[in-house]
Parts: C-alpha cells; structure tokens; sequence
C-alpha cells in the first residue's frame, strides 16, 4: 500500500538510536503519550532470542486519539530495543476505501507487510475471503492460556471453519451518548437503552436552535458512523443484508423498508430540522465528534473515541455525557451492541511470520497495551478477560468500565424476532458492500426524493452484485 496522506511511517530499530519517521501532521501540539513504563516480560525475551537482528513490516488502524498513537509507538519502540529487532509500522485510515483491495494485491505481489492490525468486524472476513491470512491458531491457543477468553464478537469475526485467522488486540465497545443535563431539564429519563423512536422524540424535545442546541447529531452522509447507524435500524426493525449464513442478500424486505422510510422521515420531514445541527448531510466520520465536543449535540453515535476525546482534553461535555448501550426496535428489545475488536491478522508470504505472531503477543497485554489504552480511555480495551485484571486502571480508570468489561462478555448470537442472529457469520458480501456505501447512498436517494421501498429495491440489486463478485451466487 502506498503511502498517502492519511498514513505515517514509522520505523523502531533495536540496538540503534531509536527514529519516528516521515510523521504526518504532528508538530509541536502532538500530546504526549501517557506515562506507563513499558516492558517486554522475559517469556518473550526469551522466545525473540533466536529472531534479534530480524525485521517486520506491521499495518496498523490509525486510532482516533493521537496519544494512543503515539503510545503505541512507544511499546513498539520498547520492543525493537529489547529484542534487537526492527518493526515498521505504517498507519493508515479505516475508512480509506480501498484498503482491502490494496492489502490483497501486495499479498499476491510478494510486497505486503508481515501483519497488520484492522478491525476484525470490518475486514478480517474479506482478507480472508481472498486468501491473503495466515492461519493463527496456535497463538490464540496460546495466548488463551494466559488470558482467559477473549470477548465474545472475536469467535464470531476471527474464526473461520474452527480455525483462528486473526488474534484479538484490544475490544472496541459500541454506545450511544446524550446530554444528560439537557434530559434532565426536561424531565427525561437516563435509561440503559431507548427505543429509535424515543430518541428521535427526546432529540426534538431538548433541540433549542437559537440556543445552539440540536437533539439529533446522526448522519447518512458517507461514512464508516452513518453505515453503523442505518445498518443497526435496519436490524432493530427485523431487516438484515444478509441471511444468518452471510452468503444471500435479503435487504428488500417489509422491515427494511419500514426503517428506511423512520430514518428518510428525520431527514426530510419539517418537524425534525429544529433537531438538525447544520450541515449534518455532509458529515464525515469526524463531524459527530468535532460537534459533539463542540457541546451542540444531544445525541450520537460512535465508539468511545469522542468520550476519550472529552476526558483526555478535559471538555466540559465529559461530566454531561451519558453513555448508554444502544437502541431497540420493533424486531428486538435489547441493543444489538455487542463491539468489535482491532485485531492482529499474518499476511500469507509474510517474510518473518515468527516476529509478526511475537509482536502481537507483546502488544495485546500488560504495559505495551496499558499505555495505548490511557491514551485513549475507554476507547481502546482489553480484549481478553484476565487482562481486564491486570491493573487498576482497567477496573478504576472511570466509571464506564463495567459496563465495557461486560459488552465483551455478551452472550452472542442474538436473535430478533424475524429469525436474523447478531452477528452474523462473517460475510465478506456484507463487509465488502457496506465499504461501498450502498447503506448510505441508499439513504441519500431517499432524501433526494425516491419513495424507501424504490431506494431499498435499487440497493438491493446493487448489493446482489457486490456478493456475486465476492463469489456468492444469488
């Protein structure tokens, strides 16, 4: 892949004067990691003996917060130096495109990095698709033995025919936060969970335009927030893209039309625009936090980076947000919230496997992970449950713990009442045409005009032709 805007390199030698290379946007203002004193226990020492003077290319998911970035950097830096070994480590946007298609060509070409670290929901079931990961399972297994069981998504994401193709990093919770104090001046409950109906209603009820106050701050525009939005109501309302077995599409349905036509209704319908923040039809993936922390909104969606976002930067917003698991709908009463997690994937041809798989073990736990995970409180979490023991920080570091601690304990699948289970087999159709954002131009037809059951049927059969060329006859 190619280096482009969005991506840095950089590049830890061990036995040497230690470089960041070539550090896209960060200059003075950079904030410094937090302080953790990072070591490499002696078992890996041990076992990188026979490796030292090697190197590996390593991939990795750009983080929200630049601290975690940099405290990443810095275990991998404590790494090379204790183990006399070289990594590189390129960063690179989650939201780039064409990531997969570019991982796979280097794959073929004999020019990929070693491994990489992507989001296992995302992306881990198209490379494996194309044949392009190497085959994990002795360091789960291994690693199994010294952290319990990882959170319960990665059985669902990683594996394929009872076989691991990629090793859980650190757990991603899904939520939801609104302004507890504008809910509490107008005598709303804070609960657990809300029905999408209830929270289009509280969103007009507490939006006060001339107070720069707008209820709702969730986008259909392009990108990775708005796929995760229109996707869970399509699934709260009993619609699905796939079938449970990830290989048919079955989007035009009743109960999908029915959520398409709630959400196209706040977008177009009068009443709603009190509630709309302006400019909310060309957000990005940024736009909900920049204006979350602006202190306009009443409501999103996002993982946990804006709420590490508030506490790290100390924004007022912080003390007045209040995290809740999700939204119901007609076809279940629970959230369907059950996270991903970042996770390390072995390129087939990697030049040093052995180095890859060790850098991985290294990364998933104690301090190398301790300081990314301050870097971005409650953003980036322990995947594995003996890991969530291993210091006070992950039991005491803020009152949202808990409850993350149990989302990687979620008891999966779960079943709405139309018969789909969540998650789903691992699809690389669905993956593949949620990358295309048929979701979201879905939606945008929708606010251009076209009635929902016509917009559905068109995606539908564009999305048809996203699994056929993923090898899925229809």
């Amino acid at each position: 892949m190619e280096a482009k805007s969005d991506l840095s390199r950089r590049t830890f030698l061990g036995m040497s004067a230690l470089g960041v290379l070539g550090l896209a946007g960060c200059g003075g203002g950079t904030p410094a990691p937090p302080q953790v004193d990072v070591q490499v226990p002696q078992a890996l020492l041990d076992q990188a003996a026979s490796l030292r003077g090697g190197s590996a290319g390593m991939l990795s998911q750009k983080l929200y917060s630049e601290a975690a970035n940099q405290a990443l950097d810095k275990s991998l830096q404590v790494f090379a130096q204790a183990t006399g070994t070289t990594v590189r480590n390129d960063l690179v946007s989650g939201d780039a495109g064409d990531m997969v298609a570019k991982m796979d060509a280097e794959v073929k070409a004999g020019t990929s990095r070693d491994f990489a670290f992507v989001s296992d929901r995302r992306f881990v079931g198209q490379l494996h698709n194309l044949g392009a990961l190497t085959d994990v399972t002795d360091v789960v297994e291994e690693m199994r033995k010294l952290y319990g069981e990882p959170a319960t998504e990665a059985t669902n994401y990683c594996v394929f025919g009872g076989r691991w193709f990629a090793i859980p990093y650190h757990f991603i919770a899904s939520a939801m936060y609104l302004r507890k104090d504008w809910y509490q001046e107008k005598g709303l409950p804070l609960k657990l969970h809300y029905t999408w109906e209830e929270l289009r209603d509280n969103a007009l009820e507490v939006s006060d335009p001339a107070k720069k106050r707008f209820g709702w701050g969730l986008t259909v525009n392009r990108s990775g927030d708005a796929n995760g939005f229109i996707a869970n109501v399509i699934n709260c309302y009993g619609g699905a893209l796939a079938d449970n077995t990830g290989t048919k599409v079955v989007l035009n349905s009743p109960e999908t039309v029915a959520a398409v036509t709630f959400m196209g209704d706040i977008y177009t319908n009068p009443k709603y625009t009190p509630m709309l923040p302006p400019g909310i039809g060309s957000w990005t993936d940024s736009s909900n936090n920049e204006n979350w922390l602006a202190q306009i909104l009443g409501l999103t969606l996002n993982q946990f980076s804006v709420y590490a976002d508030s506490k790290t930067k100390n924004n007022p917003v912080y003390n007045n947000t209040h995290p809740f698991n999700g939204a119901t709908g007609p076809a279940i009463d629970q959230p369907l919230a059950f996270g991903e997690s970042n996770s390390f994937v072995v390129f087939k041809g990697a030049k040093n496997p052995d180095l890859a798989k060790l850098v991985a073990k290294y990364m998933v736990s104690g301090t190398a992970l301790l300081g990314v995970a301050k870097g971005a409180p409650c953003l980036v979490n322990p995947s594995w449950d003996k890991v969530w023991d291993s210091d006070p920080y992950y039991t005491s570091g803020d009152p949202a713990f808990p409850a993350l601690r149990e989302q990687t304990r979620t008891k999966l699948p779960l079943k709405t009442k139309t018969g789909f289970t969540f998650p789903q087999t691992p699809s690389p159709g669905e993956q593949a045409a949620t990358a295309a954002y048929l979701l979201t131009d879905m939606m945008q037809s929708v606010i251009q005009g076209t009635k929902p059951a016509d917009a559905v049927a068109a995606a539908h059969t564009r999305m048809v032709q996203v699994f056929e060329q993923q090898g899925y006859k229809q």
